[in-house]
């Protein structure tokens, strides 16, 4: 598994200013989160982020909004806007994160530190061939279907630029519906209360 500076969240402190210049090659490798999921359900995101160049990434991020003007405009990684005037707190989460994450994956220390903006997750440098492995678990707070895209970059000064081949800047989406719906339930003959499987 990956090596990777500031477990702690201590990585991510660095001065924008002393970060290396130009690109850097970086690919997800691995993306994972559940499409389907019920309120107050917790699920785990997972990334799997390679250095697949020759440089060392001075300083691995993450940053996180969902689709469209009302997750342009929230400024929390997991939520949108509230489009109702005179609210003195528009911003309304449709996750929320746990505590101490993200994390590495198979820690149990905070893995990630938070940027100056919210939606912005920094990891430290990732030597070449190296891979961070980070998780979210995140609770689902609000119904509905949601887009959810994240960008990797490599630095928070806009002088190190992460690039996967062809010169794309890596990153991706999860779309998931978020159901209010209880599920189904059946007791079996020892008296355990379980899901009923769909199809069954």
């Amino acid at each position: 598994m990956a090596a990777l500076l500031g477990a702690c969240g201590g990585g991510g402190d660095s001065s924008p200013s002393d970060e290396a210049s130009g690109t850097f090659d970086v690919k997800v490798t691995e993306a994972s989160f559940p499409s389907l999921q019920r309120l107050g359900q917790t699920s785990i995101l997972a990334l799997d982020i390679r250095n697949t160049g020759k440089r060392t990434v001075p300083g691995l991020t993450v940053s996180f909004t969902i689709k469209g003007q009302r997750g342009e405009d929230s400024g929390l990684p997991f939520g949108v806007s509230d489009p109702q005037p005179e609210l003195a707190q528009p911003d309304r989460p449709v996750w929320v994160l746990s505590a101490t994450y993200p994390r590495l994956l198979g820690s149990s220390d905070p893995g990630g530190a938070s940027s100056s903006s919210p939606k912005t997750f920094t990891f430290g440098p990732l030597k070449p061939g190296e891979t961070t492995k980070a998780v979210w678990k995140l609770s689902a707070v609000r119904a509905g279907e949601y887009t959810l895209l994240y960008d990797i970059d490599a630095g928070l000064g806009g002088e190190a630029k992460a690039e996967t081949e062809g010169g794309v800047t890596p990153g991706g989406s999860f779309t998931t519906e978020i159901s209010d719906r209880l599920p189904e339930t059946e007791v079996t003959d020892s008296g355990e209360i379980v899901e009923i499987e769909k199809g069954k």
